[in-house]
């Protein structure tokens, strides 16, 4: 196997830290919130609300897991388009599979939250969903990346964050002013307004010119992919990760200051903040995984992580505590609080049975 082959293999560590960030959303905040109803604790009650996004200001554990998601299909686009590239598909080809995925991902966002298997205009929303940041992420950090060198996704990378708060700051919202970033008071809470109009989600969430932070956030994970697939020494690629983790939380922190970070609204500090997590976890998995080899304990994530986007369906589309209830009702009398943490981890295993068979059987659910 060429050296340039070995550059194209899968990265362990990217799909182990692409199930751990499924984990969170398909089992740990569930088993975390049920642990606090059978225990009641100070304690089990602070690590439930970390798995609970925060009403508008601050932060919370769980507020990374939409924005690591982004940033770890980003670290896999130098990966796909790289190899495509090696063997010289056309350009419009390479075209075809972005806008596929793009069209797929966004259906799919429209099935898990967008109401549409109600099909019900009254309750459909346009726009509401990860799968559909995902979406708006990938299909433009594909196109930066075939047509742009580094240096200037970078520049691009920096654009998308000062026009996004230049737009958050500048322009007038009816009634309320500008550089207000309160929920249904700034700008892009207004544009969204105005375009989609009665198909809104209805959540305090932003979505069209947060596209801007989407793009960034993804782009971000597009950098890391490089650095992987640059050939420097492993142990180099996971300090460069770190450093740079440090070094974008930090900037989000500071400039936290003059310009809030708000997860809703994906604010330029939140994308540079949840870019520098993304960043450290990535360099933490890396360097145990793929620098020191230490990863048998990462095959259960890996078998979430290589079936990510049918894990996050299948888990937001069917009741798998209620599933579990049908089989384990006999032992509620037994259990008492302790009952839906029972039904929590038996419908997860159930999920979990599910991936690790299509794992077993080679079986990768793909977009």
């Amino acid at each position: 196997m060429s050296k340039e082959d070995k550059k194209m293999n899968r990265i362990t560590s990217i799909d182990a830290l692409r199930g751990f960030d499924m984990l969170i959303i398909i089992f740990l905040d569930h088993f975390f919130k049920a642990l606090n109803v059978g225990i009641g604790s100070p304690f089990t009650k602070s690590l439930a609300n970390q798995f609970d996004h925060p009403e508008w200001f601050g932060s919370t554990f769980y507020d990374i897991v939409m924005p690591l998601f982004l940033f770890i299909v980003g670290a896999a686009i130098p990966f796909a388009l790289t190899k495509r590239k090696q063997q010289h598909n056309s350009l419009s080809s390479i075209y075809i599979k972005l806008i596929k995925r793009f069209l797929i991902l966004f259906v799919l966002g429209w099935i898990v939250q967008g109401n549409l298997l109600e099909l019900n205009a009254d309750t459909f929303s346009v726009f509401s969903n990860t799968l559909q940041a995902i979406a708006v992420g990938y299909i433009f950090s594909g196109i930066a990346f075939i047509h742009f060198k580094l240096h200037t996704r970078i520049i691009l990378f920096g654009v998308s964050l000062l026009l996004y708060y230049f737009l958050l700051t500048i322009p007038d919202v009816p009634g309320v002013g500008n550089a207000v970033l309160l929920p249904e008071s700034s700008f892009a809470w207004y544009l969204d307004q105005i375009v989609l109009g009665d198909f809104q989600d209805g959540t305090q969430y932003t979505w069209i010119l947060s596209g801007l932070g989407f793009f960034a956030t993804t782009l971000s994970g597009v950098f890391a992919g490089e650095l992987i697939i640059s050939g420097l020494h492993r142990q180099k690629i996971a300090l460069y990760l770190f450093l740079i983790g440090i070094a974008s939380v930090s900037a989000g922190v500071l400039l936290g200051n003059w310009h809030p970070i708000i997860k809703k609204l994906w604010t330029s500090t939140f994308v540079l903040s949840s870019s520098g997590i993304s960043y450290i976890l990535l360099s933490i998995f890396y360097w145990i995984i793929d620098v020191k080899g230490i990863s048998k304990w990462a095959f259960p994530l890996k078998v979430i992580g290589m079936n990510a986007i049918a894990a996050y369906v299948l888990s937001h589309v069917f009741n798998f505590h209620l599933i579990a209830e049908m089989v384990l009702f006999g032992l509620k009398q037994f259990t008492g609080n302790f009952y839906y943490l029972l039904l929590t981890i038996g419908g997860f295993s159930i999920l979990y049975l599910i991936l690790w068979y299509l794992y077993k059987n080679k079986t990768f659910i793909k977009v």
